[in-house]
């Protein structure tokens, strides 16, 4: 298999450390976390709450849940006072990625919480405000930001009306076509998540234009590591990931190696969509986040695992990724308009 040598250096380091060979798979998870590997989820009940600068939780568990829906009260408020603020800011006014990266901005120091969306029985459209990991963090602005600039502030007045709206940006940022049918619909491989978004018109990929080379590597880590997931132990879901992972075998992809991502910065925009490959054969995205300039350079907004909160990178992108012998390069996608009706 033919492979650029700045990755197949990159992959070297992965594999070889101080255990002197592969890195156990339990480990992975806690170097790569959601966005690599999803596992099921813990109940971490008291333990979710808001970051220092959110409104005070309602009285009661911050589990509470509101009758009929996949709401906690808890996520109505943030989402509430989130869209008020902006309205007042006039983010809507500003250019989509500014204003996305606006919006991201004021989540710095949310909980991060590994495999949010393996919520315990059938597949359903979780709605977590509390809690992020590096995927969710990125549906949930982008939702957000839609419903700002769509719907405005004064959707939130019915409150039944503004979840349906809401539930409809996720679905069609987190489900291939749009359309949730069961575990193997979600898009569990980022890269399909770029590429599918891009073909219903939400995003468009900026990577190749960036002048990024062709990534051959086989996507095939869920049905290579099947017992880490537990939706996999049933044959049609596992059949249902084996076909999809041989239908992107035959998509090309791009990715910017680490070693050019400096000089392609100016290329990014803040709000764009970073995603961080992957130096693990199978896996495709090691880690996701959205581009954001600050003090002259490019860096990461994002969930991370370490720190277990949002934040803003310390280290410029570019280092950043050179610095994680995990991650060997980027992708980049920049969001659109949402393309459906607006509601005023």
């Amino acid at each position: 298999m033919k492979r650029n040598g700045t990755r197949e250096a990159a992959r070297a380091r992965r594999r070889v450390g101080k255990w002197g060979g592969w890195v156990p798979l339990a480990l992975l998870t806690l170097l790569l976390g959601a966005c690599a590997q999803r596992e099921e989820a813990e109940d971490v009940g008291a333990e979710a709450a808001l970051a220092p600068d959110r409104v005070e939780p309602l009285p009661g568990s911050p589990l509470d849940t509101i009758p009929g829906t996949h709401w906690t009260v808890r996520d109505w408020q943030i989402l509430e006072e989130k869209v008020r603020w902006a309205a007042a800011e006039r983010l809507d006014t500003l250019p989509l990625g500014e204003g996305l990266g606006r919006l991201g901005e004021t989540f710095v120091g949310t909980t991060y919480t590994p495999a949010t969306l393996e919520a315990p029985g059938e597949e359903h459209l979780v709605i977590n405000l509390r809690e992020l990991d590096c995927v969710t963090f990125i549906e949930n602005m982008l939702a957000m930001t839609w419903l700002l600039r769509n719907d405005g502030a004064e959707i939130l007045a019915d409150r039944a009306a503004a979840m349906r709206r809401y539930e409809a940006y996720l679905t069609a940022l987190r489900y291939r076509d749009g359309e949730l049918s069961g575990y193997p619909s979600r898009l569990h491989y980022f890269s399909e998540w770029l590429a599918n978004n891009e073909a219903k018109g939400l995003m468009a990929l900026r990577t190749e234009a960036l002048g990024g080379l062709l990534d051959e590597e086989p996507i095939v880590f869920m049905s290579e590591h099947r017992d880490s997931y537990r939706q996999l132990a049933d044959d049609a879901f596992f059949a249902a990931i084996q076909e999809i992972e041989g239908r992107l075998a035959g998509q090309p992809r791009y990715y910017i190696p680490e070693n050019r991502i400096r000089e392609v910065e100016q290329g990014i925009q803040n709000g764009d969509i970073i995603a961080a490959t992957s130096t693990l054969d199978g896996l495709d995205v090691a880690h996701t986040g959205i581009a954001f300039w600050h003090e002259g350079r490019l860096h990461l907004l994002h969930a991370p695992l370490v720190g277990k909160t949002v934040e803003l990178s310390e280290l410029p992108l570019a280092e950043r990724i050179q610095e994680i012998s995990g991650q060997d390069g980027i992708m980049v996608a920049r969001p659109l308009e949402w393309p459906g009706e607006r509601a005023r």
